[in-house]
């Protein structure tokens, strides 16, 4: 009988911090290993280090990390939440991209390796409703082999 893993999310609020970044690489390590997703590991990773690195760099306030495993075979989407509403140039699905930073930048290449890693894109800018907070949550998603 061929059962299907039920979608799950985890999430993990993030001080305002040059560590928080890094801790969040180790999450998405723990998550996905404890799940048994060992070859979404490198590209989520990847997804999660660049895009709160961008959190902590171009925001001022906290932000929050957030895994899901989508239905389907081998699915699962890695969200970032902060409170700045702007949404980085190019990211979502049709924009358009600077050109390729010089090999010798120290910066410029997030987005550009986020969109290599991530089968789709997408982002999502919220109010401040009530208790939101508003911000955005930008959030990529990547896709393996037939694991179920």
């Amino acid at each position: 009988m061929v059962t299907v893993t039920p979608p799950w999310n985890y999430t993990l609020q993030l001080p305002r911090d040059p560590r928080s970044p890094g801790i969040g690489r180790a999450t998405v390590r723990t998550v996905l290993a404890a799940r048994g997703f060992a070859e979404a590991i490198p590209a989520a990773e990847l997804v999660a280090s660049e895009l709160l690195t961008n959190a902590h760099q171009h925001t001022e306030g906290p932000y929050a990390l957030r895994i899901l495993r989508l239905g389907g075979p081998g699915r699962v989407r890695v969200a970032v939440w902060d409170t700045d509403p702007r949404v980085p140039p190019g990211f979502g699905a049709g924009g358009a991209l600077d050109a390729v930073p010089p090999v010798d930048g120290e910066c410029g290449r997030g987005l550009h390796l986020v969109r290599a890693c991530a089968d789709a894109l997408g982002v999502s800018v919220l109010r401040e409703l009530g208790a939101s907070k508003g911000g955005k949550l930008l959030w990529a998603e990547c896709q393996w082999g037939d694991l179920e």
